[in-house]
């Protein structure tokens, strides 16, 4: 067949029209839809290319794939100022994805906004709510039973406002929407932080809060702050021992957790090839664990292979004719560009607590003995949304065949975590789950379990030092197992796996020997199994609800004596004035993830009730006036208490409070709980060095001002017992700095500049007190 750019020269000479139209004609005969479970709802390549076309002659250069993805979905192509970096960008995204944890937040917005149905295809995902305790079966049956209230909740939202509901067990959300949802080119935002995974098929998936998702299932144009792109060239191929999740802590050593943020990481190269389609979205997952906007991989051979495996071949086909406008042009322009050599990379273990600490595997053993870390491994950890696909399950059941053919069991307790039903059903039927059962593994629910906290974790007690080694994505203080002396390190499936027979950070599969039950010493080879099964995949149980036709008779409701959720009542307006005499809540002290700010594990029953899950409200956080964690001065009582109790405290005697940030501040998860909550009990700013993206766009949302040192050394002359003021809000324009008056209480008082990030659409939130405020005011 004919190149798609002369097939559309020699058919514009023929029927005398533009480019555009002549692709609408092919897109039309074609009619690809986005997935099986919406037949009616279809692929636009031909807006894509469209829009790519206008971008493309005003800026007369090269583009990258991510801007043709991004600038491809500009609501005005042809009058969006574009510069990277610096211009907010209104977009149209193609859908909306929403874990369960999150959604309950953004369905009652959603419901608070009054609109019917929601304007783009939207689903949520029950995933987060399973608590790991005994195994797959019976810890889906207890969810299912303690969180009915909730599931019920978000069915019947989802039917009522035509948004398709995954049932508990259906899966992870992230596992879900590479399976079904995720295509090349696709621009889609999920209320998950690791929504990026989809990148791994070559679209442009980005995680939100709440908030975000609500804007664009009411069809209003969602903004983000043009990213800037970092280049990742990959060079060489994979074997052996060295995975794809190698390549991310490579990279997650290179960059930090903050080294992405503002950016899109975009890997190209002919290294590209050696990796899977699953490979890829592991890649991309973990992206989030830099603070990247998302990462993206050109379109492939291998997605194409995906696809066509996944039942959506047609697709694959579209994607085919359409090439040119899913992959980087030649001579493209990187912001930073990064190169790896993969036939050089080394197996990489990562951690304790935080994803960024890179460590070889032949080296971690010395450095743990150096530091003080456990060598003894307690337990061993696979699956996840990160490391949970067929793949990923096959190459780890290659290492344990190799270690029962000798006897072996794994020293560790051991655990596996299924991506999704498919993958759970089709790993059973080609014997992958019992042969790391055999092992010594329980299999756990299709969901998220341990990863985020959901793990009713029994062989230690809190307060005890130990190490564990998982396959997941994150490993801050506390968030497995909420043990903050648990040393938790991430690393791929296959090397947990190995380590976990072994018993020791010290154990290298590469070089070292184990003893079998004979005596006799073997080493374990390089793990080899299939991207993708022989047979068709295996879809299991049927657990996706389709959203009715006519929804009319449907009810949602909330009762107002329930726990568990609590419909939302509107955020005061700014009352037009300086903000005088804040109280400072708490100065915290270094790194203050979303983890610090609302805890996950236990509290995610709370997620749907905003008055009770802000009885979490930093009690993570380090206050830097006594180097504890929730436990902060009542500025007016002058006594020592709980963070959510002392800002409760003010909240009722009507002082209006702050708190003051180090670097990265609200890394990790999406959750906009982290800015809800402190809205709900009276803050009005939080002032950093610096914030991770995510975090800075739900506290606009929510009416605070996330501000800014225009000096970062201001940090140390804001005391915990101080005051400030806050002034210039009357004339607050985007890029001017407000002025922060300290009042120290002996009398003296500095004078400090504020920077901020807001444009007019985000100053008119603060105004009306929040996004979904500003949203009601414009329907009126």
């Amino acid at each position: 067949m004919a190149p798609y750019s002369l097939l559309v020269t020699r058919l514009q000479k023929a029927l005398g029209v533009r480019q555009y139209h002549v692709a609408s004609v092919l897109c039309q005969r074609a009619k690809v839809a986005m997935s099986h479970f919406e037949p009616n709802e279809y692929i636009h390549y031909d807006l894509l290319e469209k829009n790519i076309n206008i971008v493309r002659k005003r800026l007369n250069r090269p583009l990258t794939l991510s801007e043709k993805i991004v600038y491809g979905h500009l609501d005005d192509p042809a009058g969006q100022e574009i510069e990277r970096g610096k211009s907010y960008l209104r977009l149209r995204p193609d859908r909306v994805a929403m874990q369960d944890a999150t959604a309950q937040m953004a369905m009652l917005q959603f419901i608070s906004s009054g609109l019917p149905k929601v304007a783009v295809p939207s689903t949520i995902h029950c995933d987060h709510l399973i608590e790991a305790q005994l195994g797959g079966e019976k810890d889906l049956r207890r969810a299912k039973d303690i969180n009915q209230e909730v599931y019920n909740f978000l069915a019947t939202a989802g039917a009522k406002y035509g948004v398709g509901f995954w049932k508990p067990g259906s899966g992870i959300i992230h596992q879900i929407i590479l399976e079904n949802y995720a295509y090349p080119g696709v621009l889609l935002i999920g209320t998950d932080s690791h929504t990026p995974n989809g990148g791994g098929l070559g679209g442009i998936c980005i995680g939100v809060g709440g908030a975000d998702a609500v804007d664009v299932m009411a069809g209003i144009p969602w903004e983000l702050k043009c990213p800037k792109v970092i280049g990742v060239k990959l060079t060489g191929s994979l074997s052996g021992w060295t995975s794809p999740k190698d390549v991310i802590l490579k990279v997650a050593g290179i960059l930090t957790v903050k080294g992405g943020t503002g950016a899109i990481v975009e890997y190209h190269g002919p290294g590209v090839d050696s990796i899977s389609c699953t490979g890829m979205a592991t890649i991309c997952n973990m992206g989030a664990e830099i603070g990247a906007t998302t990462s993206v991989f050109p379109y492939n051979h291998r997605m194409k292979k995906y696809l066509s495996k996944t039942g959506r071949a047609d697709i694959a086909s579209l994607a085919d004719e359409f090439k040119d406008h899913l992959v980087p042009d030649p001579g493209c322009h990187y912001d930073q560009l990064i190169e790896v050599n993969l036939s050089e990379l080394k197996p990489h273990i990562n951690g304790p607590f935080t994803p960024d600490l890179a460590h070889p595997v032949a080296e971690v053993g010395k450095v743990a003995e150096k530091e003080g870390w456990p060598l003894d491994i307690r337990v061993g950890l696979i699956g996840s949304c990160t490391n949970s696909s067929y793949e990923d399950m096959g190459r780890s059941a290659a290492v344990a065949k190799q270690a029962l053919a000798h006897g072996l069991k794994c020293k560790s307790q051991f655990t596996i975590t299924p991506g999704s039903e498919q993958i759970r059903a089709t790993i059973e039927r080609d014997g992958y789950a019992q042969i790391l059962r055999d092992l010594g593994g329980i299999v756990l629910a299709n969901a998220c379990g341990p990863c985020i906290g959901q793990w009713d974790r029994k062989d230690i007690k809190k307060g005890e030092k130990n190490t564990i080694v998982t396959s997941y994505n994150r490993n801050f203080t506390g968030r497995n197992d909420a043990n903050p002396e648990t040393h938790a390190f991430v690393t791929s499936p296959e090397i947990v796996t190995a380590l976990a027979i072994a018993g020791t950070l010290k154990f290298n599969p590469e070089t070292d020997y184990l003893t079998g039950t004979d005596g006799k010493k073997f080493k374990l080879e390089a793990p080899d199994a299939d991207e993708l099964p022989k047979a068709e995949f295996d879809p299991g149980q049927d657990t996706y609800q389709h959203p009715p036709k006519d929804s009319s008779g449907q009810h949602v409701d909330v009762s107002p004596t329930s726990q568990r959720l609590q419909l939302l009542e509107p955020f005061d307006k700014w009352d037009g004035k300086d903000l005088e005499d804040l109280q400072i809540l708490i100065k915290v002290k270094g790194k203050c993830t979303t983890d610090h700010i609302s805890a996950a594990g236990p509290w995610l029953k709370f997620r749907g009730h905003l008055d009770n899950i802000s009885n979490n409200l930093l009690i993570g956080a380090i206050n830097i006036e006594n180097g504890k964690a929730n436990s902060v001065r009542n500025a007016v009582t002058q006594e020592f208490g709980p963070v959510p109790d002392t800002a409760r405290y003010y909240k009722k005697h009507g002082i209006r409070w702050v708190v003051i940030g180090d670097e990265n501040y609200g890394e990790g998860s999406s959750r906009e709980h982290a800015a809800l909550e402190p809205r709900h009990l009276g803050a009005r700013a939080i002032i950093t060095k610096s914030f991770a993206r995510i975090h800075e766009t739900n506290l606009k949302k929510q009416g605070l001002l996330p501000l800014t040192f225009a000096d970062p050394a201001d940090y140390n002359k804001i005391h915990p017992v101080d005051k400030l003021t806050i002034q210039g809000l009357k004339d607050f324009t985007p890029g001017k700095p407000l002025k922060c008056i300290i009042k120290h209480p002996n009398g003296t008082q500095e004078t400090i500049l504020l920077n901020h990030t807001f444009n007019e659409t985000q100053i008119e939130w603060f105004r009306a007190g929040s996004a979904l405020n500003r949203m009601k005011e414009l329907q009126q």
